[in-house]
């Protein structure tokens, strides 16, 4: 039985992200073209071969791989098994024009961290209502991108700015429920999305995307407690829909919304 090619894209709703792909191919071949995006590109099964600039290259599993826009590139499997893989195409100026020279000459990185992060960003792309832990984890995985490209330390040390880190809480709990975009919250405080990420995390042991989330469900449990229907719970302490709110639950507390609130009773 010949494989059949799968393919799923999406635009989402983060600053930032123009398109993403997941998708398994298993004897596709590109032809030369060119994006007017970044392409950001994980491959988790096979190997894909492609020329960037008359170069060639090839990827491998957990490498992450950059093409630049406006650069002609193709791509192939380069086995019989074919590839499968996760491609975020980024707005232009996110990496900036000044880096597409860095890119050409070296378009892919052996780094786990940044392989994690990028599958991170995927996790929260995947889902509606995720947009702000998406929106946090771009803006580290383009801090870590424009560091490889400029040929910098990677490994960014820790942002301690308090004032900053106390800042963002604050607003953060006086919008719940209604929520804020990581670009808002920047913003507000006078910062960059980067550093607002750091400095909250460095302060307060996570990141603002999920110390939000955790205030959401201290709202969702006491209104489970008290006899609210878990759609309705949902809804009105800010999570996208029930589903949302089951995923988050489930992963905090170890059991669905229901069950917690039927153990009350």
């Amino acid at each position: 039985m010949v494989p059949t090619p799968t393919v799923r894209a999406w635009r989402p709703p983060v600053a930032g992200v123009v398109e993403v792909l997941h998708a398994y191919f298993p004897d596709h071949a590109y032809p030369r073209h060119t994006h007017d995006t970044w392409t950001v590109l994980l491959v988790d099964a096979g190997t894909v071969a492609y020329d960037l600039d008359r170069r060639s290259h090839g990827t491998v599993p957990r490498q992450v791989t950059v093409l630049p826009p406006h650069v002609a590139h193709d791509g192939r499997a380069a086995s019989a098994a074919g590839f499968r893989k996760r491609v975020v195409y980024l707005e232009e100026p996110l990496l900036g024009t000044d880096r597409v020279g860095a890119a050409v000459d070296r378009p892919g990185w052996a780094d786990p961290v940044l392989a994690a992060a990028v599958d991170g960003l995927h996790g929260a792309l995947v889902h509606p209502g995720d947009g702000f832990e998406a929106e946090s984890r771009l803006a580290l995985v383009a801090d870590r991108l424009a560091r490889h490209l400029a040929g910098r330390d990677v490994d960014a040390p820790a942002v301690a700015d308090r004032p900053l880190a106390w800042a963002v809480r604050e607003l953060l709990d006086g919008r719940v429920v209604e929520g804020v975009g990581l670009a808002d919250v920047a913003r507000t405080t006078y910062a960059s999305p980067t550093h607002v990420v750091r400095a909250f995390t460095a302060e307060f042991g996570l990141p603002p995307h999920r110390y939000l989330t955790g205030r959401r469900l201290d709202l969702a449990r006491r209104r489970l407690l008290a006899g609210e229907r878990p759609a309705d719970v949902a809804v009105a302490v800010g999570f996208h829909d029930q589903a949302h709110l089951g995923r988050h639950f489930r992963r905090l507390l170890g059991v669905a919304p229901g069950a917690y609130a039927r153990s009350a009773r």
